[in-house]
């Protein structure tokens, strides 16, 4: 239903009626402009070779500094989401199930069936303000589990899991010697604190990438921090697949961590705002949500709402929603996405209430 919202509102705008588009999280800023200038010098000065399938070794350093980790321990990938996948399939191509708390990203359950693999859920709710509970975790693991994911913070929820809670998580799969994939795209501009799973320490493995907190979506460039083991066998993938990331494309991302502080507190401020406003005009329909820890989301309820059925309603009406259906066992919920300009993002909150009522 996701993708289905998706291509229609793309036909309506191709027919002229406009669209305020709050169904994907592909953010309307520009990247900024040091990073574009980062990329188009890197290609003057020739960078536009094959290169190494583990990433530039100055990218790697890099990020291996800012983790504390060795760059050994890093792979550059064509976007978080091939992350995710390559070291999905290493991990469960031979079988086995994964655990993924709800609500999830759609693409974990999608990239499991392709693998063969068995997803098993643990629903989380609005109510207790989407907190993972513990023996429900542990019981849905057996011998034949191959990792959990976590996504922190959490798309479509923007919740941030509490510490205490993360602790218990990777106690539990500590004593059972199952990874954690984090998917951490969204820590680095989140509102609230965020403990990252590298802190643990362990075989755990971290993905993200330079979209969300640079606004390089399209550049399609991200990386994963684990074990010399995985790294080598990432690698080994993706000298059979994709070769390397373009070299330029790594020298705009090294620029970016070079501007980091700079550039994605600038960006974590619009959301901030973008959020507050969400959070001011959405409970006039009687909307319920826990307030974003983080971009881009806002997941609301509206007891009895049948959300694929409101959202291609409120196509009709100018604005792109993603139903909660999309993200799990969610009828009463859907997604609002904070990535179009002020300006529109409050009229289109506006229409979304009145579509409410």
């Amino acid at each position: 239903m996701l993708y289905e919202i998706n291509e229609k509102a793309l036909k309506l705008e191709s027919e002229g009626k406009k669209i305020i588009k709050l169904n994907i999280g592909d953010p309307d800023l520009a990247t900024p402009p040091e990073i574009i200038e980062a990329a188009y010098d890197a290609m003057k000065r020739g960078k536009t070779k094959y290169s190494s399938a583990y990433g530039e070794k100055s990218l790697r350093e890099k990020l291996a500094s800012i983790n504390k980790v060795y760059a050994d321990n890093v792979a550059i990938t064509p976007g978080a989401k091939w992350g995710v996948f390559s070291t999905m399939y290493l991990l469960l191509k031979d079988g086995g199930n994964v655990v993924i708390p709800t609500p999830y990203w759609t693409a974990y359950e999608l990239i499991a069936k392709t693998l063969g693999a068995e997803t098993r859920f643990v629903k989380t709710e609005l109510d207790s303000n989407w907190k993972i509970d513990l023996e429900t975790l542990e019981s849905v693991i057996d011998r034949d589990t191959r990792m959990i994911i976590l996504n922190n913070p959490s798309n479509p929820t923007s919740n941030v899991i509490e510490e205490k809670v993360l602790d218990g998580i990777v106690r539990i799969a500590n004593d059972k010697r199952i990874p954690i994939l984090s998917d951490e795209v969204y820590a680095d501009i989140s509102f609230a604190k965020t403990k990252r799973i590298l802190e643990y320490g362990g075989d755990h493995i971290l993905v993200t990438g330079f979209s969300k907190t640079f606004t390089m979506t399209g550049w399609r460039i991200g990386y994963v921090i684990g074990c010399t083991e995985l790294i080598e066998k990432l690698a080994k993938l993706s000298q059979i697949t994709f070769s390397n990331v373009p070299v330029f494309i790594q020298e705009a991302a090294l620029k970016a961590l070079e501007l980091r502080d700079k550039l994605a507190n600038k960006i974590k401020e619009e959301y901030r705002k973008r959020a507050k406003m969400a959070s001011e005009i959405l409970p006039k329909a009687k909307l319920e949500f826990s307030k974003p820890d983080a971009p881009f989301y806002v997941f609301p309820r509206r007891r009895g709402l049948d959300s694929e059925k409101f959202a291609l309603n409120l196509l009709d009406k100018g604005v792109a929603v993603a139903p909660g259906t999309s993200f799990g066992d969610y009828r009463e919920h859907f997604r609002i996405s904070l990535t179009s300009p002020r300006d529109d993002l409050k009229t289109a909150l506006n229409k979304i209430c009145e579509a409410v009522e």
